[in-house]
């Protein structure tokens, strides 16, 4: 099993996409009960959805589902939205708070470690080499974290979600060009609607690498499936005329990020003489 695949490219933005992954080794697969093994928190053809929209992209993906492991939580298992319904580090329940696991098959403290060494800490390795490379290109690096989720789930939030949910940690994980060129575009996008660190905020990927004062740049976009899916339950097939009407805004928004890579660079080289 290919942990993580890694396509390189020589553009300043770096896609992340850590739950697209479907794949479960054989040994977990089988402690998850009926409701788990419908892997419904997948991020759903997130992957397909961005391929090929910037050209030079490098992209890092997880192909192991986040049931096995959450590769956008807090490696101490620290939550990210303390006081609020959320999953952890290895979720013991769906986003509908249902229990994904047969009774008495929960990972134990121990093999969660395990899990974290082997899987957490590899996908991470591998956005970092990548993080580096790049910004020893541009002198800047821009990472953007690919996501989606249903529109409607109330454990999580009330109501429904808005179509692009924006998150940079409330303004501190990049540049505010970067938050700036990302609301305009979604803002402007006909028949869609839009919010900038609503109650997606960003996950740990987004606040842990996003520094810009050194140059690396976080932004996590948060998709309401409704906007490229059939429909968001089983089997949760990709729809074609939906999703080539989203991609449009998404190329748009994609390549404002890239070129605004060029001025932060020329930025960070004035600060750093």
């Amino acid at each position: 099993m290919t942990l993580v695949d890694v396509t390189r490219g020589i553009s300043a933005v770096i896609l992340g996409f850590p739950h697209t992954g479907t794949e479960v080794p054989a040994e977990i697969w089988r402690r998850l009960n009926a409701n788990g093994k419908r892997l419904a928190d997948t991020d759903w053809h997130i992957h397909r959805l961005y391929e090929g929209l910037l050209a030079d992209a490098t992209s890092v993906r997880a192909t192991f589902h986040r049931y096995v492991i959450d590769a956008n939580r807090d490696p101490e298992g620290v939550s990210l939205y303390p006081g609020q319904n959320t999953t952890g580090l290895v979720p013991l329940t769906d986003f509908d708070g249902l229990p994904i696991w047969n009774e008495g098959a929960e990972p134990a403290e121990a093999e969660t470690a395990e899990r974290r060494a082997a899987f957490h800490a590899p996908y991470h390795a591998a956005l970092a080499t990548e993080i580096e490379r790049v910004t020893a290109i541009h002198g800047v690096a821009i990472l953007y974290d690919c996501h989606s989720i249903r529109s409607r789930i109330p454990f999580l939030f009330a109501g429904t979600l808005p179509d692009f949910n924006i998150g940079t940690d409330s303004g501190r994980s990049c540049d505010p060009a970067i938050e700036r060129a990302a609301a305009e575009v979604t803002r402007n996008a006909p028949g869609y609607t839009g919010v900038l660190n609503g109650r997606f905020k960003g996950g740990w990927t987004t606040r842990h690498y996003g520094n810009p004062e050194r140059g690396v740049h976080a932004i996590q976009m948060e998709l309401a499936q409704s906007t490229h899916l059939v429909s968001e339950d089983v089997p949760f097939a990709y729809d074609d005329d939906k999703a080539e009407r989203l991609r449009i805004h998404l190329k748009v928004l994609l390549q404002r990020i890239a070129a605004s890579a060029a001025s932060l660079k020329r930025r960070t080289t004035r600060e750093t003489r």
